[in-house]
Order: structure tokens, then sequence, then C-alpha cells
């Protein structure tokens, strides 16, 4: 999810970003006392807890339904837990400090779940686990505008958005764009809405998401699939192994026992034959 000079920020995201961090807890307990030890040795920054930073919302990897954080990312890390005989406990950040892994650093998160594209500009700073997504984008357009493909936008002189220090951002001002940066997926979704742009660039399980909405389906439309050869991963701090592991092997056996697959069609919808 890369910085352009533009900045268009919703005010609820702003407003959580001045206060520190917002706190969203997938569970009903209070937090324990200081940091500590799950099952395994698995090192914990709070007791009794599996502490995920995350970015929200970005449906439907997750979103917050009625007072709870749910999703795609969620359930599997919820799967993790689970395994380490702990609770998650989720909080929303700023995307930009995903890259450099500075909440894993400071002790707030155990682990970043956002549908995160693993790259090796981000290795540097974290660890990735194994990839539990193949990703690609998409562009979503107006109807009214008649575009065809990114190359029609740019002929037309027409504006477009992503989502701020995403990959999407990246892809577009890689192919010579300038796009409007926004905050989060639902101020690029309003951006799109109040002509702010004419087209954006996202991932597609998320274009999926609104297009099911029968309002946006009927303005907006998907112009083009974008192959890019993304996938997501789970980041820990550089060096933890323990936590790693435990997260690689939650993933290899839903993979392998079925569970991904319901996880899969329950948020995003039928798994591709090449994932099974």
């Amino acid at each position: 999810m890369t910085r352009t000079a533009h900045r268009i920020r919703n005010l609820t995201t702003a407003a959580a970003t001045a206060a520190g961090l917002l706190l969203v807890a997938t569970g009903c307990s209070s937090d324990g006392g200081g940091s500590g030890e799950a099952a395994g040795g698995v090192p914990v920054v709070k007791k009794g807890k599996l502490t995920t930073c995350t970015h929200l919302p970005y449906p439907p990897f997750q979103s917050e339904q009625n007072g709870k954080v749910v999703g795609f990312d969620v359930s599997l890390i919820d799967l993790v837990a689970k395994n380490l005989k702990v609770e998650q406990k989720i909080l929303d950040t700023p995307f930009e400090n995903f890259k450099t892994g500075a909440f894993l650093n400071s002790g707030e998160c155990d682990l970043a779940a956002a549908g995160m594209t693993i790259t090796d500009e981000r290795k540097k700073n974290v660890d990735f686990s194994v990839p539990y997504f193949d990703a690609t984008q998409a562009l979503l357009a107006t109807k009214k505008s008649g575009i065809t493909s990114l190359a029609d936008l740019k002929a037309k002189g027409k504006k477009l958005g992503a989502q701020a220090e995403t990959t999407g951002e990246s892809y577009a001002t890689g192919k010579g764009f300038n796009p409007v940066a926004f905050e989060s997926s639902d101020a690029v979704l309003n951006g799109l809405r109040t002509g702010q742009v004419d087209a954006v660039v996202i991932d597609y399980p998320v274009v999926q998401g609104w297009l099911k909405d029968k309002a946006n389906a009927d303005r907006f439309a998907l112009v083009e699939n974008i192959s890019t050869g993304e996938r997501y991963g789970f980041s820990v701090k550089k060096g933890n192994t323990k936590l790693l592991a435990a997260i690689d092997k939650a993933i290899t056996d839903a993979k392998a026992d079925g569970t991904y697959k319901k996880i899969y069609e329950q948020w995003i919808g039928p798994l591709p034959k090449a994932q099974r």
C-alpha cells in the first residue's frame, strides 16, 4: 500500500491518528499486565493477548461491523491466537508505519495484518510470514467517465486515485501517473463518489466488495484487472522467529485441513483452483 505529495484524509482516521492509537478489541476481556509468553514460549507484548496492528477500514480483510473488527485477515490471525492459547487484540494504526515496522519495534504490537504486499523493500524492516493471499489490482471508474483502461484514462487526462502507501499507488506512479492519495479505502471510494477522481487503482478484492452494493454497481464499473504478481503476508519484528513459525504453521495447517478455504469463501468468494 507509496506516498505522494497530495493527501486527502478522512476525519475519522485523522482523529484516530492524532489521538495516537485507536484500540479495537476482538474479545471482551481487559488487557493483561505487561509482556508475557504464549503457548510454546512465544513472546507476546501483552500477557494473554496476541496484539495485531492493522489499518481500518480495509474490507474484506479487516473492517468494523457492529462494534467488532472482522475480516479475512482477522479470521486467519484468530487461528494463530487459538493455537497460542491467547486472545487476539487489534490496534488501528496508520498504514505508513507498516513499511518501517515502527509499531512492532516499539512493542505496541506483536504482528501486523493489513492486506500488506510482501516486497523486498519492506523485508528490510520486517520479517514476513509465508504468503497467505495472491492479490491483483483493479481499475474502478465511474461509468459516466467512459474510461476503458489505464491507457485510456491517461489519454483522456482524467484523474486517478489510490490509497496512500499502497502498492496500488506505487503501481500507478510507476506507470507515469500522479495519483491523488487517500488515507483509507473508504476515503478512496468517497473520492470516486464525490468526483475528486474519475478512477481508482486498488486491490481487486476490495473492488469486489464495493460492487456487491447495488448503489455502487449502478455508478461504477470494473474497467481492468491488473496482474502484478503481488502476494500478501503478515509481518513481525525482525528476528521474532517463534511467532513467525507459529503464524506460518497456522496458515499451512489451515490450507491443508480446509479451514483456509472456508474462511476465504466467507470473506472473499470462491477460492481459485490455483490456490487450492
